[in-house]
């Protein structure tokens, strides 16, 4: 990992370059993470995130040398029924999987049968984490129960939820939000996000309208969470405009690991960096 990346925010920020709303070609994201694991601030970046889609089509062997050892995250837009395809068309490119993240409902649905699909597969695949995208409605707290139990079974899964979309019921309150990180909290359950932080401190996107929430925020409400604030503290925290006592937070806690999230996928990394280069929470490529 970089000196310049403090502990706490090791791997934060997955590479969903070819994901809305960057929507890069897989031939620039490829090249693009290269450059990002290569550069000071490789320890702040996770796996290239890639789709299953295009895995199993093909698109991604030409682009890689199989002795460079690649490693993705496979996010399954085929449904958990294309996942053991696209895993298997992997290995011949010498390209690693290190996660698997694929949506088990849709807003509405029971997540229950989809769960037990990928609890299946999960339970094939050795050194695969694997993250059930739960949506925030119906069957939540029960579906975190069964993704807990499973967990607590040995088997390599954790939840993963939405938090930002094209419509504003996507984006959870910082009370929905801060129930869902107590939920996980209380399971002992770890946990990623996905959609809508772009910045580190809550804002209102001008454009859209939507208040995002912010990965600042996010990382402050997890470490308070951890620490055994309850729903309404960790509400607040999430709910902060001021970035203040959210950088206080994650200074206090800079030398240790990030409990709960294990971080959330950006179509930029440009952009997170430079917020957290502008609170002083990475040092902009100076050595410390």
């Amino acid at each position: 990992m970089s000196t310049q990346v403090p502990r706490l925010l090791a791997g934060l920020v997955d590479d969903a370059a070819v994901f809305p709303p960057g929507n890069a070609s897989l031939p620039d994201a490829v090249a693009a993470h290269r450059r990002h694991r290569a550069a000071w601030y490789a320890g702040l970046v996770g796996p290239l995130l890639v789709p299953a889609s295009a895995v199993v089509a093909g698109e991604l062997d030409p682009l890689v040398d199989p002795a460079e050892g690649l490693v993705v995250g496979l996010i399954g837009d085929t449904g958990v029924e294309g996942l053991p395809a696209a895993l298997s068309a992997l290995a011949p490119a010498g390209v690693t999987a290190r996660q698997i993240e694929v949506a088990v409902a849709r807003r509405g649905e029971d997540p229950q049968p989809g769960l037990a699909e990928l609890l299946k597969l999960t339970g094939r695949r050795d050194g695969v984490d694997v993250y059930a995208e739960i949506p925030l409605t119906f069957g939540l707290m029960g579906a975190l129960d069964t993704v807990a139990a499973a967990r607590a079974d040995g088997l390599p899964v954790a939840a993963k939820f939405r938090t930002g979309g094209l419509a504003a019921e996507l984006f959870p309150t910082p009370v929905e939000l801060a129930a869902v990180i107590c939920a996980c909290r209380d399971r002992e359950l770890p946990f990623k996000l996905t959609a809508g932080l772009h910045h580190a401190v809550r804002h209102r996107d001008p454009e859209t309208g939507f208040t995002h929430h912010g990965f600042g925020n996010v990382l402050a409400a997890t470490l308070a969470a951890a620490g055994g604030v309850e729903v309404d503290g960790v509400a607040a925290l999430l709910a902060a405009t001021d970035p203040v006592p959210l950088v206080e937070r994650a200074r206090a806690g800079r030398a240790g690991d990030r409990p709960l999230w294990v971080g959330f996928g950006s179509c930029s990394i440009e952009e997170p960096l430079t917020d957290l280069i502008r609170l002083g929470l990475v040092n902009g490529g100076y050595e410390a």
